[in-house]
């Protein structure tokens, strides 16, 4: 009796995936996708991550079937592909941590203002022409450069710039 080996299941899956053949790629993913992600689990420590790096794994390598040369391993280059996906992950969460600090550490401590101030600001505002208000929510309150705010608003710099001008003007006479 004829014995197929694993590696001849891959070889005909991949063959028939290559083609395209969906479901030649369903039975790869059945037949690699615990061993990916317990080898991503064991990377990563964190088992929402590896799930999620698989599926991303899986994506990838649906779209690279194509590239895999004959008699390669499939779980190798599969734990490859997800190995890689774990690092772009990692280069990812540093980057996002270090503009984090960044805009933690450029944050102007916050003075948290009375409450009959707070009221008298709110009425100020609400007294300048919309145009105006708008101006000044983007720009002092919101931390946009003028610049910014005119696209924002699609008004002119010139515009937005004495806008706010008159804007800061009326909201310090109010609360004075």
């Amino acid at each position: 009796m004829l014995q197929i080996s694993p590696v001849n299941v891959d070889e005909a899956l991949v063959a028939a995936a290559q083609g395209g053949s969906a479901e030649a790629f369903s039975r790869l993913v059945e037949r690699h996708q615990q061993p990916l992600r317990a080898f991503l689990r064991r990377t990563c420590g964190d088992w929402a991550q590896a799930d999620d790096l698989a599926q991303e794994t899986f994506l990838a390598a649906w779209s690279r079937i194509g590239r895999l040369k004959t008699g390669a391993s499939v779980r190798a280059w599969l734990c490859g592909i997800g190995y890689h996906k774990h690092l772009t992950a990692l280069r990812s969460a540093t980057r996002e941590r270090a503009r984090g600090e960044v805009y933690e550490a450029d944050r102007d401590e916050v003075v948290d203002a009375a409450p009959e101030d707070k009221i008298v600001l709110e009425l100020a505002m609400a007294s300048l022409p919309p145009d105006q208000r708008a101006c000044v929510a983007l720009c002092l309150a919101g931390d946009f450069s003028h610049a910014e705010a005119a696209e924002a608003l699609d008004m002119p710099l010139g515009t937005v710039k004495s806008h706010v001008t008159r804007g800061r003007a009326r909201l310090l006479q109010a609360l004075e």
